[in-house]
């Protein structure tokens, strides 16, 4: 082999090595950039999951104990941290009422959470909307607010969750005053007076006061939730986010 071919041959040995070599850092540079896009979206994926949580997709849960809960004599129920005030949440409600029941599984857990945290005085104002309507829904809806009346505050919420966890089809009568009584031992509400209350039907005088502060404060459906005294619209009703957006509206 002369020299000149011996110089044309190492020229390409050498062009051939470098080629691979270029290709191989091609190759762990496109590696590098997945990897990284992979970590990239990884970190979106997770903020995109803390907005949908904190923005309204999911219930937060409560955490640690409620805020404290007292009854008034008019039988609505207070929960509020001490010294919180203001902003004030009314919610009407009626526990055969379904989209009642739909609204305390949207944002009954935040509800108990904003309390918690003493962003908001809650007071729970239960009524009968349909008493004037057929058996057996008016049936059903009286029993079972009377049987909320008769609760003690500090399982009144226990046992408010209960009602609407068994509430049936407004087409079957329900809310049997066993039921109710039965219901109220399994969150702890234990002695007669408790079944002797439900079975009497003994708190007519405060479900017509309930009845009566419904009607004075224009409330012509359920669930009707008033924030500091105004309605609050469906968004803030039915999802956790725009209820905490209202609330801390209000608080400002």
């Amino acid at each position: 082999m002369d020299n000149d071919a011996a110089k044309g041959t190492a020229r390409e040995r050498l062009a051939e090595r470098r080629a691979r070599e270029d290709r191989r850092a091609r190759r762990r540079r496109t590696l590098g950039i997945a990897v990284g896009a992979v970590a990239v979206l990884a970190v979106v994926g997770a903020a995109a999951t803390t907005v949908l949580v904190r923005g309204g997709g999911e219930a937060a849960a409560p955490q640690g104990e409620t805020a404290p809960l007292t009854r008034q004599p008019d039988g609505s129920v207070v929960m509020a941290r001490p010294g919180v005030i203001a902003p004030v949440l009314e919610i009407y409600e009626d526990f055969q009422c379904p989209a009642c029941k739909a609204m305390e599984d949207a944002t009954g857990a935040t509800i108990k959470q904003l309390a918690a945290e003493g962003e908001v005085k809650v007071v729970y104002r239960p009524f009968s909307l349909f008493r004037a309507l057929p058996e057996p829904i008016s049936g059903n809806s009286l029993r079972a607010l009377n049987a909320s009346l008769c609760a003690p505050a500090d399982k009144w919420l226990a046992y408010h969750d209960r009602l609407f966890a068994e509430q049936g089809p407004e087409t079957a009568r329900g809310f049997e005053n066993a039921d109710l009584i039965a219901w109220g031992r399994q969150v702890g509400i234990t002695g007669g007076d408790f079944a002797s209350c439900v079975t009497g039907g003994a708190r007519k005088a405060q479900i017509d006061q309930a009845n009566d502060h419904a009607a004075r404060n224009g409330v012509r459906s359920t669930p009707w939730l008033a924030l500091d005294g105004r309605k609050l619209e469906r968004d803030a009703v039915y999802t956790p986010g725009g209820l905490r957006e209202a609330v801390e509206r209000a608080a400002r």
